[in-house]
């Protein structure tokens, strides 16, 4: 089940089939070579300005939605300038043409989308909802992403990225912690993908979700042992636990006063490291990390109050 670690495949697509089966959009017409159709950029394009006759600037290769004002312009042109301006209009790299609120189709999209095989679609959605919708879909599916090795959990609504070297013993935890009440997102292998400047998103391949890999007992279903509230499909990433073999030579922090980060795809998120010996209780010091985590992003600081007071009790008595 060991897929090669740390490796970085930001460059993606997603076909215009999929985005048709997600959501269920009419085919107007859909030309032989629609296999071959994907997206690769996030943005959607309303082409009044170009259905006007400018073409300057035109973004051919983002989907193009045409609503309510779009297809009313269309409507006051005659017949033979409608039909020159979407031929002039149409390109060969558009992905997809997607009308909203399930309006009427002129011949003349048709014809101009035939001779350049481009797929003409249809939902039944409003411009604005649609919009937002694929928007939002298309910014999950085409994010920069990395595929790390490790375990990712939710745990008291936290998104806990468990790290460490292979045969530690991360399956294992996170195992004790599925068991103990929280979901698990990932296990072994955790697509990273960057969704905006300041949030990771994380989940697992399609191929091996909700399953774990337990040396010595082998291939687990997950949501199959413990139910659907043990599995989630995706989650935030939003602190990481790096595990390893307690080092005697290794100083470890105590107190946690200062802030330790990890970075992935340019993006900073707070980190610990718990060392293993025989008597810690690996899913309950995650747990009391996690509940930690929770408190500091509500303004309280345990380590801090922690420190202010010892400060104020040596300068009292000084």
């Amino acid at each position: 089940m060991r897929i090669s670690e740390d490796y970085d495949d930001s460059i993606h697509s997603i076909s215009v089939s999929k985005i048709i089966d997600r959501y269920e959009l009419d085919r107007i017409y859909i030309p032989e070579n629609i296999e071959q159709r994907s997206i690769s950029v996030v943005e959607v394009y309303r082409p009044g300005l170009q259905l006007a006759g400018y073409l300057e600037g035109f973004k051919p290769e983002r989907v193009q939605l045409f609503g309510r004002t779009e297809m009313n312009f269309l409507g006051t042109l005659s017949r033979a300038e409608r039909q020159q301006r979407l031929d002039e209009y149409m390109h060969e790299d558009i992905p997809c043409i997607i009308i909203s609120n399930s309006l009427p189709v002129y011949d003349e999209i048709i014809k101009a989308a035939r001779f350049r095989k481009v797929p003409i679609l249809r939902t039944f959605e409003t411009t604005s909802v649609f919009l937002a919708m694929l928007i939002s879909y298309l910014n999950l599916e085409l994010a920069e992403r990395l595929t790390i090795h490790g375990e990712l959990l939710e745990l008291y609504g936290v998104g806990i990225l468990i790290t460490g070297h292979s045969g530690v013993g991360k399956s294992e935890t996170a195992l004790e912690l599925v068991k103990r009440g929280h979901r698990l997102i990932a296990d072994d292998v955790v697509e990273i993908r960057k969704v905006s400047q300041t949030t990771l998103l994380g989940t697992s391949p399609d191929i091996i979700r909700h399953f774990m890999e337990l040396r010595g007992v082998g291939i687990i279903d997950v949501k199959g042992l413990y139910g659907a509230g043990s599995v989630k499909d995706i989650d935030s990433i939003d602190l990481i636990i790096n595990i390893e073999r307690w080092d005697d030579d290794k100083k470890y922090d105590r107190i946690g006063v200062e802030e330790v980060y990890t970075e992935y795809l340019g993006i900073k998120i707070p980190s610990i490291t718990l060392p293993i010996m025989p008597g810690r209780n690996m899913p309950i010091l995650m747990e009391v990390a996690a509940m930690n985590f929770r408190q500091k992003k509500m303004g309280y600081n345990a380590a801090k109050e922690m420190y202010e007071r010892v400060n104020k009790k040596f300068e009292s008595n000084s």
